[in-house]
């Protein structure tokens, strides 16, 4: 996973626990489906943004216990040697299909299912709950800021305040993905090709005996990208005249200002003026500051002079709700070959799982082509089509309705097969294009930050029908 270290240990205890007492029941081989989903979109939005499935392919092809790995939990007391004698020789076997990064996602549906020996199953849970959790929240952030910045470029500015060197390096991959256009941290550039920003901190300026000196020294080393932080000193006072004289002196081919503090909105919009009737129209204007959509719409709606953003502790950490809700769920075991439904019932509607081995349709409306419902239905029924589909509500069977004029494509595709993989990942640069194009295809009343218009994810009737005969069943 993180530059080759081995994570197989890195679960929950009780999947080891679980996994031992399965093994001694003899139940170790027992085919079992889980699926991975959500409940609840953050910070009360409309979508979230699917991602983190190829660093989980990573994690799945690398699973193998070592020596050391036996020898701890042989220390434990607890576990049965035959038991550790399975994981000497543990190779992951499951099929598992999944959403595509990028894909807008929405609260109910499986976004991930895992079929196979209930030990292996079972065990992963805690690294796809990890991996796929933590990159679809920051996925899910990003977007939500790119889109506040209205074509505006965003750049991911969050490597020294994300939690760890896992979280900033993946972190940076996933606010890609949600549409920003490139990060400040360097490895990510190396590893993943995502472009590498910077110019230059406060303390370069400080270095030298004077601002002018600064500027002219940056100028003269980088005339292809020379953007100059003013706000060392005093913007208006000085920050800008200084970098108006190195722009008239050496004419660089790229040139900017970066503002990274201070009453944004009204500085860029003295600042624009100031370049602009020094004949420096295309001085571009660079922002930074503890940025997040909200803050950006705000300045944006209060004529703020800004060409483009960095964004970082806000989004890296996604400040506001820092937690994405992926819970991961037995549905189904098969006996004698035939797959057998399961269902946890709560008293909290939205926490009674839809049973059985599932597909995920998402349907198009023929004419706009745009996106306006996902269908979840047994993986044995006719995929959506025709006239007069029926589907229902989950929270609500008086929402039963029908549907015509769309056409439904599948949302979870083949990634695993008895344990190898069948899907290649898309480069980055594609799935981010693919993310960008997704969000498009949706109703903007989806898109609002506050009370947006709720994207339906209905079942098909088979589903509900063996839903509420499960219900009935346990009542």
């Amino acid at each position: 996973m993180m530059n080759g270290e081995n994570l197989t240990m890195l679960t929950d205890f009780y999947e080891l626990t679980m996994a031992n007492g399965y093994y001694l029941q003899g139940a170790g081989e027992q085919i079992a489906y889980f699926d991975l989903f959500y409940r609840k979109n953050p910070e009360e939005g409309g979508l979230a943004i699917m991602a983190g499935l190829q660093p989980l392919m990573e994690y799945l092809q690398a699973l193998s216990f070592t020596e050391e790995d036996i020898s701890y939990l042989r220390s434990r007391n607890i576990f049965d040697e035959r038991f550790l004698d399975y994981l000497k020789n543990f190779r992951f076997s499951c099929d598992v299909w999944g959403v595509p990064e990028g894909t807008p996602i929405f609260p109910g549906e499986p976004i991930l299912t895992v079929r196979g020996p209930v030990v292996q199953a079972q065990f992963i849970e805690t690294m796809a709950l990890l991996l796929i959790n933590h990159q679809s929240l920051i996925a899910t952030k990003a977007n939500r800021i790119v889109r506040s910045a209205g074509g505006r470029s965003v750049m991911e500015f969050g490597a020294r305040r994300a939690h760890g060197a896992s979280a900033s390096i993946l972190g940076a991959r996933a606010a890609y993905i949600g549409g920003c256009d490139g990060t400040s941290c360097t490895i990510v550039e190396q590893r993943y090709g995502i472009p590498a920003m910077g110019t230059m901190a406060h303390s370069w300026v400080q270095l030298f005996d004077s601002e002018y000196e600064a500027f002219d020294k940056y100028a003269q080393l980088y005339p292809g990208n020379c953007t100059l932080l003013v706000d060392t000193y005093d913007v208006l006072k000085a920050g800008i005249p200084n970098a108006i004289r190195i722009f008239d002196k050496y004419r660089p081919r790229g040139k900017g200002i970066r503002i990274d503090s201070g009453d944004i909105t009204y500085l860029t919009k003295n600042a624009r003026k100031m370049l602009d009737e020094a004949g420096h129209a295309d001085c571009k204007i660079v922002v930074s500051n503890s940025l997040d959509e909200y803050l950006i719409r705000d300045m944006l709606l209060q004529g703020a002079c800004i060409d483009s953003f960095g964004v970082g502790e806000r989004m890296i950490t996604a400040k506001a709700e820092p937690v994405f809700g992926g819970v991961y769920k037995l549905v189904a075991s098969e006996e004698e070959g035939v797959v057998v439904p399961k269902i946890k019932v709560s008293e909290n509607v939205e926490k009674i799982t839809n049973p059985g081995y599932k597909k995920v349709y998402r349907l198009y409306d023929k004419d706009t082509k745009q996106a306006f419902a996902d269908v979840i239905a047994l993986a044995d029924e006719i995929p959506p089509s025709g006239e007069d589909y029926p589907i229902v509500d989950p929270y609500s069977t008086k929402k039963y309705k029908k549907l015509n004029n769309f056409e439904a494509r599948e949302l979870l595709v083949p990634i695993f097969r008895k344990g190898q993989p069948v899907y290649t990942s898309p480069d980055v640069k594609e799935i981010r294009s693919y993310c960008l194009q997704n969000i498009a295809d949706l109703w903007e009343e989806i898109l609002r930050f506050e009370n947006p218009h709720r994207y339906y994810v209905d079942l098909s009737v088979p589903l509900w029908d063996l839903k509420t005969r499960l219900l009935e069943a346990y009542a």
